[in-house]
């Protein structure tokens, strides 16, 4: 008896861990912007409340300057990225690199400030000394925009930088003007609420070029091999990051402060109500095969500045499980 017992307690101690096994949470590395930008906003909240674990994963966040983040990106040392632009894949796409965007996580949104008397618009940036983290897509795009508006960005003088360096070089005044996005935007004007914005034309350029408001700009993206062996994970990792935006948009105070985490009182409020108005952070969570058209034009932008030299593949829109 004593032997059949011990047999049945190994027996039930095999299957425990074989269904510890199985339950155990996917391991995924994404890699992302560092703070501040849009890449870097929902992983602390996913961290925090533990979302990735709760979809049956395990996240690791690892933070890339723009360069490296697509240098290793588009290398296939990251298989998954989560401050992956649409430009940045469809480019990947036209120099033979396979990936696909998984899904949209903010529409686009950028601004130059400044507090230079003699730069009321674009134009008046010619000759000048622009701050701007130009190897983003961010700035892309805002290129696309200030030539909408008659601007010759060929005679700006860009002086480079990463993401955080943005905010420095508005605070010390050492460029003619800073173009930059959220989360930065905010908390510079929360530092120094006398920074004027000039107008770049975003909504109505848009609508003249596409008949849309709506411009995808920056979601999760993958390898489409990865994408090809791990067809389960996706959903899981999409219904991550929509629990993440769903609760940050519940509650704006408590995600500012993992947002915003080494910022100040003030710097956390900004977030707050920069989450509260979505006008400029403009999240907005969806499958890319949901905005194909928009991708699309988006794509068309790229290619009207000679940025992306070809049309992309209609593989790099990933088409979502169902549809």
């Amino acid at each position: 008896m004593k032997k059949v017992l011990a047999s049945l307690a190994c027996v039930g101690a095999l299957l425990a861990a074989g269904a510890s096994r199985a339950q155990a949470p996917a391991p995924l590395s994404i890699v992302v912007f560092g703070p501040p930008s849009l890449g870097a906003f929902l992983p602390p909240v996913i961290k925090a409340q533990k979302l990735d674990e709760k979809n049956g994963l395990a996240i690791k966040f690892e933070e890339r300057t723009p360069d490296a983040y697509t240098a290793q990106f588009n290398s296939g040392e990251f298989q998954l990225g989560g401050s992956a632009s649409l430009l940045t894949v469809g480019l990947a796409d036209t120099r033979g690199v396979k990936v696909t965007y998984l899904f949209n996580l903010f529409d686009f949104w950028g601004a130059v400030v400044t507090t230079r008397p003699d730069v009321k618009t674009l134009k008046d940036l010619e000759g000048k000394d622009l701050a701007a983290a130009k190897g983003t897509t961010n700035y892309v795009m805002f290129d696309w925009f200030a030539r909408q508006l008659g601007a010759d960005t060929a005679k700006f003088s860009v002086i480079n930088t990463a993401t955080p360096g943005l905010i420095g070089y508005a605070m010390a005044d050492r460029a003619a003007a800073v173009q930059l996005w959220e989360p930065a935007y905010t908390t510079l004007l929360s530092k120094k609420p006398d920074m004027r914005t000039i107008d770049i034309g975003i909504a109505d350029s848009w609508k003249k070029f596409t008949g849309s408001r709506n411009i995808p700009y920056l979601g999760v993206a993958a390898h489409i091999d990865w994408v090809e062996k791990n067809q389960k994970l996706i959903p899981k990792l999409y219904a991550t990051y929509k629990e993440a935006a769903e609760w940050v948009a519940a509650h704006p105070d408590e995600a500012s402060k993992l947002i915003a985490a080494k910022g100040t009182s003030d710097d956390q409020k900004a977030i707050a109500e920069l989450v509260r108005a979505n006008d400029r952070l403009r999240m907005n969570l969806q499958w890319a095969s949901d905005v194909r058209k928009e991708i699309n034009s988006v794509y068309a932008a790229g290619k009207s500045i000679a940025f992306l030299p070809s049309e992309p593949s209609a593989a790099t829109i990933y088409q979502a499980p169902g549809q």
